[in-house]
């Protein structure tokens, strides 16, 4: 079937089949256009203090000067960003962009072990991390090629004298910085401050050069970075703009951004296509403590709001915020993970908002389909946005029947270029005609609309972040005690899944709590397995794979 004629006729009113691709070369062009447009705008707040457009743009161009004049590092060389949702996080990245650097998101969560590895596997040669997380990275980089670390403190762009009051009180007070001792280390407010005395020299970025090293597990094994070309950015935020409708008003729109940055669906929407808005950034650096989430809610006639299901829960589930003004709420985004009919009936009854759901990868920059805001179809993924082909296959390769479930695979000018020094990853991921395969079984509907029906590979959505049974397999199999082990996820009403390992201990045995500490002192915390089922043996194929899916299916039926 020729699904681009299909689709032809499937849109709404005002949002093309196609867009422009040519109106941007960069995301530096991006940034730079909308920091003179909108100087005096608010760009991001978090933590109390607020960067207008103009502040942001001094403040990455001082950053940008101080890497050209102050370092060795030249464009094209890779600086990790390791930080929450605060406003020094747009000015770092946007200032490497300037320069010409590859900016690496990193997990702060990471533990060592997951930051070695991305810090290695990109050549990483600069750090910028929150003082929070520094001592983790002090462990970390003897054994790596970091040559140059910026460490940030919580109130850094805060004036001078409240920036030193609240850091020492976050420090000495409440205790959230453990002690750590980088020698070397830069202060960033110091760096700012150098870099504003030196000369920058704009770089060009072309639409081919990488702008982001995005690190996912991809269809399987170890962490690997996507590389996401300028081109890829760009594209995207101009695909996914449209299905917004004019509900997006330029220099106006208020947005909650209390998903990571770090993490590329909130990188796209909050640094790409509502900064190309023009629009206020409301940064949430710790979504977990809803008391203070609302209470920050409270100070602004927010427009927008990015989330997903089990944050939508959580905060409907809140008195205080039942209880705020949503007069002003017109655009709900969800995405990460799978938005249930419940969660999203209850998000409209109590904010008088839809929500659009929206469905993407990491590989995709990452929207691939939406919910056109004009006509949001409930348990669907939407519709391809502009620009983007689609199609399902079977396992032998074979275009699937309209309405029949096939894995879905997708091209456009959002696709990443490949893995980052990862060529036959690269090739087995996309089909002989270009395509790339996202590994999640889907349905096309006779309108259009695509519904997932069942992921084909074996990743574990929690809250939002992928986890790959693979990693959780190779730690829990590195414990002496341990024979072999699968891990899979479970439904999880908090987290939407959660993590479930079923092992086979040698004869001296193992206990769940010990296994919990092993877990906890080499994986992020959301990857920890919440459930240990103890077995004698595991369901294996008849030449000694782990059925995975017959235990995932056990553990859901139970």
């Amino acid at each position: 079937m020729d699904l681009e004629q299909f689709y032809q006729d499937k849109y709404p009113a005002g949002v093309p089949r196609e867009v422009d691709l040519n109106k941007y070369n960069s995301m530096v062009e991006v940034f730079e256009q909308s920091v003179k447009k909108y100087a005096d705008r608010p760009a991001f707040t978090a933590v109390g203090a607020t960067l207008t457009y103009r502040d942001l743009d001094t403040q990455s161009r001082n950053f940008a000067a101080w890497l050209q004049n102050k370092t060795d590092l030249k464009p094209g060389d890779r600086i990790a960003v390791q930080m929450p949702n605060v406003s020094q996080y747009p000015v770092v990245v946007f200032g490497a962009m300037r320069a010409g650097l590859i900016v690496v998101n990193t997990n702060p969560l990471y533990t060592t072990r997951e930051m070695e590895h991305q810090f290695n596997d990109s050549g990483a040669k600069a750090l910028v991390v929150l003082a929070n997380m520094a001592e983790n990275a002090e462990k970390v980089l003897p054994h790596t090629g970091v040559e140059h670390v910026i460490i940030t403190e919580i109130a850094d762009m805060h004036s001078p004298i409240k920036r030193t009051l609240m850091n020492s009180v976050i420090k000495h007070v409440k205790k959230m910085v453990p002690p750590f001792n980088i020698p070397g280390a830069h202060k960033l407010p110091a760096v700012l401050s150098a870099g504003a005395r030196e000369k920058f020299t704009p770089v060009e970025c072309k639409k081919d050069d990488i702008a982001v090293l995005q690190y996912t597990g991809g269809t399987t094994g170890v962490a690997k970075g996507a590389m996401l070309t300028h081109g890829n950015l760009v594209a995207n935020l101009l695909q996914t703009r449209p299905m917004m409708g004019d509900i997006v008003v330029e220099g106006q729109e208020v947005v909650v951004a209390p998903l990571p940055l770090y993490h590329i669906y909130s990188f796209t929407l909050n640094c790409g296509i509502m900064l190309e808005a023009g629009a206020h950034n409301v940064l949430i650096p710790n979504p977990r403590d809803i008391p203070g989430f609302v209470k920050e809610l409270k100070n602004h006639k927010f427009t927008a709001f990015l989330g997903l299901n089990t944050l939508f829960v959580a905060l409907c589930n809140n008195e205080e915020f039942r209880n705020l003004d949503f007069s002003s709420l017109k655009l709900t985004s969800s995405g990460g993970m799978a938005l249930t009919s419940d969660t999203a009936k209850m998000w409209e009854r109590v904010t008088g908002c839809e929500i659009s759901e929206g469905y993407g990868m990491t590989e995709t920059s990452p929207v691939v389909t939406f919910n056109p805001h004009v006509a949001i179809q409930l348990g669907t993924i939407g519709l391809p946005i502009p620009s983007t082909m689609i199609k399902t296959i079977d396992d032998e390769g074979n275009e699937t029947p309209l309405g029949e479930p096939g894995e879905l695979c997708v091209k456009g000018p959002q696709v990443m270029r490949g893995y980052w020094q990862r060529p036959e990853d690269t090739q087995k991921s996309f089909t002989e005609d270009g395509y790339l395969k996202t590994g999640d079984v889907a349905l096309i509907q006779e309108d259009g609309y695509i519904r997932i029906v069942d992921r084909k590979k074996d990743m574990i959505i929690v809250s939002g972040f992928n986890v790959y049974p693979n990693e959780i397999e190779d730690v829990v199999s590195s414990h002496p005690k341990v024979v072999e082990c699968a891990a899979v996820g479970i439904p999880d009403d908090k987290s939407g899944e959660a993590v479930k390992v079923f092992l086979v201990p040698t004869a001296e045995g193992v206990t769940e709590n010990e296994l919990k500490e092993f877990c906890r002192e080499r994986l992020t915390a959301y990857k920890v397995p919440k459930h240990y089922e103890f077995r004698e043996e595991l369901p294996k194929t008849n030449v000694g794979k782990i059925l995975r899916r017959e235990l995932r299916d056990e553990a859901s039926a139970s």
